[in-house]
């Protein structure tokens, strides 16, 4: 029987490998493959067009950015633009449901250097009363914003959307008084501050 399967005929051609006994007839690729084949490299052609063409708005990383921003307009459109002043922190400081997209913001960017509850690691302890290059409040949001300590502390202002540059500095206000253990000691430079609703500019 088997015999009978692998006689050659005008429709059947074998391929004239044998493995084993085992052989194969020269049949032609599916039709469905050859189509898949060419439209692999048909879209290959126009994504090398469209994404490298010297276009800077069409990088997949702009369109990322894109729809983030839009996101964050979606976001933020129940409270609008917000300031970095005093009584905007101290509002945002305490609200439970911004708070914590200031936290979201300071996991994603600040954890590594101020460790996951501000207690300090190669950047400074926040959560005690001892501070440097800050007085007041509003001094948070403009570090954050700024930078400080030549770059040792970057600036956050072109990489943030200024909604979360508020409510980072108002979360990073948050932790102070709060006992995270293993505290990171004052660093050089620091002093003390009086508490945040009693200093002012």
């Amino acid at each position: 029987m088997s015999e009978e399967l692998l006689t050659p005929n005008a429709d059947n051609e074998l391929t004239g490998h044998n493995y084993d006994g085992i052989q194969e007839y020269d049949n032609p690729l599916p039709g469905w493959w050859k189509m898949l084949f060419i439209g692999s490299i048909v879209y290959g052609v126009l994504y090398m067009v469209y994404y490298h063409n010297g276009q800077v708005d069409r990088s997949m990383l702009v369109e990322y950015q894109q729809a983030v921003a839009a996101n964050l307009r979606l976001q933020f459109s129940e409270i609008g633009e917000l300031n970095p002043d005093r009584e905007t922190l101290l509002t945002y400081m305490d609200d439970v449901k911004w708070s914590a997209v200031g936290e979201s913001v300071f996991i994603t960017h600040c954890v590594s250097c101020h460790g996951s509850n501000g207690e300090g690691k190669i950047g400074p302890n926040l959560t005690d009363d001892k501070w440097k290059n800050v007085k007041t409040i509003e001094d948070i949001a403009k570090v954050v914003s700024e930078g400080a300590g030549n770059n040792a502390m970057p600036a956050w202002k072109t990489r943030l959307h200024p909604n979360e540059l508020v409510l980072v500095s108002a979360y990073v206000a948050s932790l102070r008084g709060t006992n995270p253990g293993a505290a990171k000691s004052p660093i050089t430079g620091e002093k003390p501050i009086p508490p945040w609703d009693e200093s002012q500019n």
